[in-house]
């Protein structure tokens, strides 16, 4: 089972060692941005957010990302404090619940147990285009069947021109999926780590892959 979780990192790391024992995967986003780039873009069966970290739009947020497609299970951490109003509005955005602070890892647990018995079924993992195929859960991709080693940065930023195949992605778009907006977008890491890709997903095959629209951004071939 794979779980995103839009909250601090020290509350992920601490539940993590309790989860994995169930088999669950966390994946964590910080702040909002980066969790809109990861619901759109990999597969999760469940999603676990801080109400606080929804920024502006709250629980609109959510149900933005239930129209883009969002299938997984949303479980929301609520203040102890929360009354009945608050709890209806956030499961009438789109989530199926949520947890009371302060909670106990033990009640975590019993959540993602209970998920797991009916979790629904997840998008199709791997992405492919001609003869790549990149694989969401083992991070690896392969083209014309030769295994090819990502760093996981380079995977991130193969997982995201595949996750918009066709569609023109500029500079600042791939920085913000990469480094949470913290990069200068003056930057040329992006154009660094476009060379680096190009140089193990296309070199050696006829049809090259990752595009260039000049003055605009990359794109990979649809």
């Amino acid at each position: 089972m794979r779980a995103l979780f839009l909250t601090d990192r020290p509350l992920a790391e601490s539940l993590q060692p309790a989860l994995a024992a169930l088999g669950v995967v966390i994946d964590v986003a910080e702040q909002a941005a980066r969790a809109d780039f990861k619901v759109q873009t990999e597969c999760y069966d469940v999603v676990l957010l801080d109400r606080d970290r929804l920024g502006d739009l709250g629980y609109a947020r959510l149900g933005r990302w239930r129209r883009v497609g969002l299938e997984a299970h949303v479980l929301v951490l609520l203040p102890g404090t929360c009354d009945v109003y608050e709890r209806a509005a956030l499961l009438n955005a789109g989530a199926d619940g949520y947890l009371l602070r302060p909670f106990c890892v033990e009640e975590v647990r019993a959540r993602f147990r209970a998920l797991g018995r009916q979790c629904r079924p997840a998008r199709d993992p791997i992405l492919r285009t001609h003869d790549l195929e990149i694989d969401s859960v083992a991070r690896s991709a392969r083209r014309g069947g030769r295994v090819i080693t990502l760093t996981p940065r380079e995977f991130e930023l193969l997982w995201l021109l595949a996750s918009h195949q066709g569609r023109v992605l500029s500079r600042s778009m791939i920085l913000e999926h990469l480094y949470d907006g913290e990069s200068d977008d003056h930057s040329n890491v992006v154009d660094v780590f476009i060379r680096y890709l190009r140089n193990k997903i296309d070199r050696g095959f006829d049809t090259p892959l990752i595009l260039t629209r000049r003055g605009q951004g990359y794109l990979l071939r649809a």
